[in-house]
C-alpha cells in the first residue's frame, strides 16, 4: 500500500522533475541546433520534395505553353532552388521563353541553361 505523499514531498517531487527537464533539455538543444541546420542536407526528405515541387512547377509551366520544342527541356533544381535548364529547343526566342518561364516560379534563386537551339535539317 502506498503513503500519500505530504504537500512538502510533493513540493520536492516536482522540484527534482523541473530540474530533470531542464537538464534534459539543456543537453538536447546543441542536437536540435544542428538537425535545423542540416536542412540544406539533400538527402533530408524535406529538401527533396521542395526540390521536386520547384521542378514540377516549371515542367507544368513549359507544357502550358504547348510549344512542342519545350517538351524536350530537362529541368533539374538543386537543394538551393538553382535551376538548371538543358536539352533542345528549335529558336533562341523559345529557349530564351523557358528560362523565362523559370526565373517566374516560386522558390526559384537562380536559372542557369545549356539548351542547344535544334538545327533545321
Amino acid at each position: 500500500m502506498r503513503t500519500p505523499l505530504y504537500p512538502k514531498e510533493r513540493q520536492t517531487m516536482r522540484i527534482k522533475l523541473a530540474t530533470i527537464c531542464f537538464v534534459i533539455g539543456t543537453l538536447l538543444a546543441p542536437i536540435a541546433s544542428h538537425a535545423a541546420d542540416s536542412e540544406s542536407d539533400r538527402t533530408h526528405p524535406l529538401t527533396f520534395v521542395k526540390d521536386s515541387v520547384i521542378t514540377t512547377k516549371i515542367k507544368a509551366k513549359l507544357a502550358d505553353e504547348k510549344m512542342s520544342s519545350l517538351a524536350h527541356i530537362k529541368v533539374d533544381t538543386d537543394k538551393k532552388g538553382a535551376v538548371v535548364l538543358s536539352g533542345r529547343a528549335r529558336t533562341q526566342e523559345e529557349a530564351d521563353q523557358a528560362v523565362s518561364i523559370a526565373r517566374e516560379t516560386e522558390g526559384v534563386t537562380s536559372v542557369s541553361s545549356t539548351i542547344r537551339i535544334k538545327k533545321e535539317d
